[in-house]
């Protein structure tokens, strides 16, 4: 096993509510997920995916199973592991250079070479020259480059995205779904992207998982070149694809089928 292979034995992760009642918000998911490879999640609301995410990072502990990453248990936060938010998260009183060496002034770095670091990494995600910048400042996308850069300034194993381009228009979240291909590619980094749009989950996933809801588990797995082809063509004419577009209406079918289901047990 590398060292950085991320393993799901078992994992399942059951709830109390406020009136007793038991929510199982996770059933016997197992996965392995290789050193540099990068996968996306969705499914329907409720299947678990923000669940799942929260116990790779530590956040929460799963009531059956365990996480490994390379040959240790997964017990809690650790710097091993990076997470980008849906907001940014950020310091917005602090300047883009001061966000983004924020990991590194807490482990007490040298302040030379953190502004190196934060120099390579502004220029990497495209904000060179931005570092004197208050955050506030910034718009929607450039915030959310920030993010990028503060997570992986620190060199994480494993980088966590939690809707991370949900909340910016159509435009920029393009631009910045190839800013993390591009990410991808250059650092070699293990990167897990949960996503609702099922057109960004095919982008950003050469694995994908489509989960099932209630209790949460894994329904079906592709394996996809459409992240490879983002390296070198544009977005939009690999969503034009023939290949893309049967996937997609593949997925959003397999998705509708389980609101409908879910729809129908309320009911």
């Amino acid at each position: 096993m590398f060292v950085s292979d991320l393993v799901a034995e078992n994992l399942n992760m059951t709830f109390s509510t406020p009136n007793g009642e038991s929510v199982h918000a996770l059933k016997d998911v197992n996965f392995t997920l290789k050193k540099g490879e990068l996968l996306s999640v969705l499914g329907p609301s409720g299947c678990g995916k923000t669940t799942l995410l929260n116990i790779i990072a530590g956040f929460i502990r799963p009531t059956g199973g365990r996480i490994l990453l390379g040959d240790r248990e997964i017990d809690g936060p650790g710097v091993d592991r990076g997470m980008v938010f849906q907001q940014g998260a950020l310091f917005e009183w602090l300047t883009v250079a001061e966000n983004v060496d924020f990991g590194l002034r807490m482990k007490k770095e040298k302040k030379a070479s953190n502004a190196r670091k934060v120099e390579e990494w502004l220029d990497i995600v495209g904000l060179q020259g931005f570092g004197n910048t208050p955050t506030y400042q910034l718009s929607g996308g450039m915030q959310q480059r920030v993010a990028l850069a503060r997570c992986l300034i620190n060199d994480p194993d494993v980088i966590l995205m939690d809707e991370p381009l949900g909340a910016l228009d159509a435009l920029t979240r393009e631009k910045m779904q190839t800013l993390v291909l591009k990410i991808w590619k250059e650092t070699g980094k293990t990167i897990m992207i949960i996503t609702h749009s099922v057109e960004e989950a095919l982008l950003l996933g050469e694995r994908l998982f489509v989960m099932a809801p209630r209790p949460g588990r894994l329904h079906r797995e592709y394996r996809l070149p459409f992240a490879e082809w983002g390296l070198e063509q544009d977005p939009r004419a690999i969503k034009n694809h023939t290949d893309f577009a049967n996937n997609r209406e593949e997925i959003l079918s397999m998705i509708w089928n389980m609101e409908e289901e879910i729809m129908g047990r309320a009911g």
